[in-house]
Order: structure tokens, then sequence, then C-alpha cells
């Protein structure tokens, strides 16, 4: 029997899987997150005046994956596009597809909307998601800085 991949918006009764699956995320890439910092992202998730938005990969019912993401303008091309800031699955539920659901999800989404491109950026040693990437997504020439103020 094959498990059913779903991609809905990330929903109030979402907040324990969520919780689990943002703080693995954040232990992947080696970022301290607290308990408070995750409670700001998930109120911004369910506030709808705020930029990021959030989905939750389901498989067979159970939330295995998630996808917070934003718009932003692209003012070389006069257009807008998506932003994918964090994506993650969880370890066990890797090779059933569902980062690739989330970021052709976005896609659509992006097409229903008229954003131009999803864009998203990762870790140099991220093997694993960057075969996922490679397979959907055309690597950029663009290399990343951060200046903090």
């Amino acid at each position: 029997m094959t498990e059913t991949l779903r991609i809905v918006p990330v929903a109030q009764h979402h907040r324990a899987a969520w919780d689990r699956l943002y703080a693995g995320y954040a232990e992947f890439y080696r970022a301290t997150q607290t308990p408070e910092m995750r409670d700001r992202v998930w109120s911004w998730l369910h506030d709808p005046a705020h930029e990021v938005n959030g989905l939750i990969a389901e498989l067979g019912g159970v939330p295995v994956g998630l996808a917070h993401y934003r718009s932003f303008a692209r003012p070389l091309s006069a257009s807008v596009g998506c932003f994918l800031d964090d994506l993650f699955v969880d370890p066990a539920a890797r090779g059933k597809r569902a980062a690739d659901a989330l970021i052709l999800h976005l896609g659509a989404l992006a097409r229903e909307r008229g954003w131009s491109v999803v864009r998203w950026i990762t870790a140099d040693d991220n093997y694993r998601g960057r075969g996922v990437y490679d397979r959907l997504a055309k690597r950029t020439m663009w290399i990343t800085y951060d200046h903090t103020p």
C-alpha cells in the first residue's frame, strides 16, 4: 500500500509536529534555537499580516516535512518572487519525495500568484538536499553574504 503524500498549509493542529520538525531543522544547521524563538515563528505563520507562510508535508496523514516561504520584490526584473526560507523533512521520511512535493507545490503556488521564481539557498555540505535541488531547479552563480549590523 502506498502512503498518500499531501501538502497543506500549516494549521494550529500541526503545532507539536511542526515544533519537532523545526527543531530538527535548526539542529541540522547547528543553529541555536529556543522554544521562545519557535513560538515567535509559529505566531508569524498564523498572522495574516506577516510575510512568512508555512506548508506541511503529510505522509499518510502524519506531518513529515515543513516549508516556510514568503514573497519578495525583484526590482531588476520588475517582478515578485517566492523565497523558500526553510525546508526540512524528517530523516525517517527522506527518500519518499516529500521535499520534491513541497518545492513543486511552491512552484504551482508561484504560477498561480504570478511570481517569477522560487528561490532558496542551502549549505554547501547539504549533499542529500542538493541532490533533490539539482533535479528540480537550476543552480545559480550567486554567492551569498551576510553583514551583521
